[in-house]
């Protein structure tokens, strides 16, 4: 295993769950090392011949001396390796996990509706799912879940938006705490920079 980190994807750009995984490290500050899949007809084939997961999925993180899989519970690993990027009280981290968790359901529907659009992703699923996890960020004063503290599951919900934004499947107006968040989410150093070399 490889001393820096190996993080493995597909080569699909800044789309999918792989991207909150690139989008934390940056952030984090931690180098590594990419290894992207081409993401084409030979790819279903592949995936279980790769050999760095068990399930032949991606994204992994080859990390100190051990394989991560699974985007979210990865977040959760580092955040907890790192002490920081997740709450500091029981119920910080329970609504850290919640809002994770109605992401996770979000992620199932975007990604059925990549291969089958259907009007009713637009126009009740993706408002039904940013309204939610509104309610959620204004709670506090923001710009982030916890306030002004940014926590692992900040990282998955400016992806889905972007993500939704890219798919075209973005409602056309965004509750007002979220379109702070991902105003000030961009303008996190390492962010900012990132964004600015792969838009």
């Amino acid at each position: 295993m490889a001393l820096i980190p190996v993080y493995h994807y597909l080569d699909i750009g800044r789309l999918g769950r792989g991207e909150v995984v690139n989008l934390f490290l940056k952030d984090a500050g931690i180098k590594y090392e990419k290894s992207l899949y081409p993401w084409d007809a030979t790819w279903p084939q592949q995936s279980n011949k790769r050999g760095v997961t068990r399930t032949g999925k991606l994204p992994a993180l080859e990390y100190k001396g051990k394989i991560l899989t699974q985007h979210i519970p990865i977040l959760r690993y580092l955040a907890r390796e790192l002490g920081s990027y997740d709450g500091e009280t029981n119920w910080d981290k329970y609504v850290v996990d919640a809002v994770s968790d109605i992401y996770v359901d979000w992620r199932a529907k975007w990604v059925a509706n990549l291969s089958e659009k259907k009007p009713e992703y637009k126009d009740q699923i993706a408002p039904e799912y940013y309204n939610l996890v509104a309610q959620y960020y204004s709670a506090t004063p923001g710009p982030y879940l916890l306030g002004d503290k940014v926590t692992y599951v900040d990282f998955a919900v400016y992806q889905s938006i972007d993500n939704d934004r890219r798919t075209g499947t973005l409602p056309s107006t965004l509750p007002e705490s979220l379109l702070k968040f991902k105003s000030e989410f961009e303008t996190r150093p390492n962010i900012a920079e990132y964004i600015k070399q792969n838009e």
